[in-house]
């Protein structure tokens, strides 16, 4: 039977879009698949302040009456301004192993960016870069995490045979066993840097994220260091506003470090959001439900660090702090806090392959090179 193509129209065509990817992953020991709640979100027009700048639409695959796939075209106009391109972006992908129900997804895509004056396909990309981007082509045997894109073998696999594909981008992410203390390298350095530049280490409470406006301070400082960054654009101030609130309530503190200048009134030099993994717990979040066990699984882990790894989720310095060891003062202060709290590992996320600069930081924490994605482009 022909593959069929829908549009996602209602509230319960965009239920049975989420839906389908805990559908094709049940049972997986690798996916770590995201809240229903925050997915719905995140798609949802009226709700996603990334809507201000983008325009998407939703498309669902059937095969003999079965969902069968689906992917997300979406069309970032500041993105597409700010790096002179017309490019519609796919996200949310996923479909069975069937090359007729790919290649259809993909063709839906194509369609709606040639409807939209767009010459060319690129992703897996979301609305901004705090979306999961990149498929995996390389390391299927591990265990996801909460801020990436898990997808079984065969996906690459389906973007070779389809043709006309080419790399846009390569990401690699690293495994970081947590010594039991700070490198010698590091406290050496950190000390250095505090004499020489006059650089601290600045740890926020609740009221400085909440009333202070340190919340804006972290992600504002974002825009400044991941500039530069493939696909990336500032984000604005209702998208700021919007992962202040959604994100912040849920992040333990301690694990979040500021570097701040005393040579300039306490400016921002850089910083680092890490939050301990919450893979297994969201493993455990029936269909990525909070409801009726998944919310105790997370909050052992957030409050009661009931879990071996630690997610680096965001770490950036502004480029005039890079060359001066700015980093070394973040481990000195993070590290102790991951042997207190029983941390194990740590894990990056997405860097650019090409990044040396923040590939280089984690020398001294015997790093291992245990994923790789891709973004992949084709020109319509």
């Amino acid at each position: 039977m022909a593959v069929e193509i829908r549009k996602v129209e209602t509230k319960k065509d965009l239920k049975t879009f989420i839906d389908f990817h805990y559908d094709l992953y049940a049972g997986s020991p690798y996916d770590v698949p995201n809240l229903y709640i925050d997915e719905r979100n995140t798609l949802d027009k009226k709700r996603n302040a990334a809507f201000d700048f983008c325009r998407a639409e939703y498309f669902l695959a059937y095969k003999d009456g079965k969902v069968a796939g689906r992917v997300a075209a979406i069309i970032n106009n500041r993105v597409n301004k700010h790096w002179n391109r017309q490019d519609v972006r796919f996200g949310w992908i996923d479909f069975i192993d069937d090359l007729e129900v790919s290649r259809a997804l993909f063709d839906a895509v194509a369609a709606y960016g040639r409807e939209n004056g767009m010459t060319a396909m690129v992703g897996p990309l979301g609305f901004s870069d705090m979306d999961p981007e990149g498929m995996l082509t390389w390391g299927f045997d591990k265990l996801g995490t909460m801020a990436t894109i898990y997808n079984y073998d065969y996906y690459p696999r389906h973007m070779e045979q389809m043709g006309g594909w080419a790399k846009d981008n390569d990401y690699v992410e690293y495994f970081l066993p947590v010594p039991d203390k700070v490198p010698e390298k590091y406290a050496k350095i950190a000390s250095l840097v505090e004499k020489r530049y006059n650089l601290h280490v600045k740890k926020l409470t609740r009221k400085d994220v909440f009333q202070g406006g340190w919340g804006r301070k972290l992600f504002e400082i974002i825009n400044a260091t991941y500039t530069n960054l493939y696909g990336f654009v500032s984000l604005t101030d209702r998208q700021i506003d919007q992962y202040v609130k959604m994100y912040m309530p849920m992040v333990d503190l301690n694990l979040v470090t500021v570097i701040v200048d005393g040579n300039k009134n306490d400016a921002v030099a850089g910083m680092g959001i890490t939050i301990p993994s919450l893979s297994h717990a969201l493993q455990k979040c029936r269909r990525g439900r909070l409801l009726p066990t998944g919310w105790w699984h997370v909050l052992r882990a957030i409050k009661f660090h009931k879990t071996e790894g630690v997610d680096l989720l965001l770490v950036g310095f502004l480029p005039e702090y890079r060359a001066k060891g700015a980093n070394a003062l973040l481990f000195s202060d993070l590290i102790p806090r991951y042997v207190d709290y029983g941390i194990k590992w740590g894990e990056t996320q997405v860097e650019m392959e090409s990044n040396e600069g923040v590939q280089g930081q984690w020398g001294a924490l015997n790093p291992i090179n245990h994923k790789r994605r891709r973004c992949y482009r084709k020109e319509l």
